[in-house]
C-alpha cells in the first residue's frame, strides 16, 4: 500500500502554490508583490493556507488588484470574519506596474499568482506574466517530462 504524502508545497515557507499555472500557462517572467491583508486573513493564512488555481491580477484604475484567491475564514474570529473571495489590493512599484501594463496590452498576456508566502512578517504574493497555453503545447510538455522520465529511469537501471 502506497503511503500518502498529503499535499506538495512547491517551496520550504509557502502558504499556497498553484502548481496547476504551469500547466495551463507558459510562464514568461515572475514578480514579488505585498498583499494589503486584514488581521484574519493573516491568521487564516498563517493556520490552513489559501486556494491559488482560479486567481488573477488585474490592473484597474493604475493599481494592482488581486482576484478570484480564496482565503479560508479565520475560526476564532465568528463575527469579525473576512470575505473570503474579496479582491485584495498587491503593492508593487509604480515603475513595474507601468511596465507590467505595457506587457499585459500585448495580446493574450496575464497576470497569474503562482504562490503566497511570508517574508519576514510580511505576506507576499508571487506574481506570473504569462501566455496561455494551446492544448498542443500541453501535450508537448507532458510529453517532453515522460521522456525526461523515462530516460532517467534507463540510467538508473542502466548504473545498476
Amino acid at each position: 500500500m502506497a503511503k500518502g504524502k498529503g499535499k506538495r508545497k512547491a517551496a520550504p515557507g509557502d502558504v499556497a502554490s498553484n502548481r496547476y499555472a504551469s500547466h495551463r500557462y507558459e510562464l514568461l517572467e515572475r514578480l514579488e508583490a505585498g498583499v494589503v491583508l486584514e488581521g484574519t486573513e493573516v491568521k487564516s493564512l498563517r493556520t490552513s493556507g489559501a486556494q491559488l488555481k482560479d486567481g488573477y491580477a488585474a490592473i484597474e484604475h493604475g493599481e494592482l488588484w488581486l482576484h478570484s484567491v480564496h482565503i479560508p475564514p479565520y475560526g476564532p474570529a465568528s463575527r469579525e470574519n473576512h470575505d473570503p473571495e474579496r479582491a485584495r489590493k498587491l503593492l508593487v512599484h509604480r515603475r513595474e506596474l507601468d511596465r507590467l501594463a505595457g506587457r499585459v496590452a500585448e495580446r493574450g498576456l496575464t497576470l497569474v499568482p503562482t504562490r503566497i508566502y511570508f517574508s519576514g512578517r510580511n505576506a507576499k504574493v508571487e506574481i506570473a506574466l504569462a501566455r496561455g497555453k494551446d492544448l498542443y503545447d500541453k501535450r508537448q510538455t507532458i510529453r517532453e517530462r515522460e521522456t525526461k522520465r523515462d530516460m532517467e529511469r534507463a540510467l538508473r537501471e542502466a548504473r545498476r
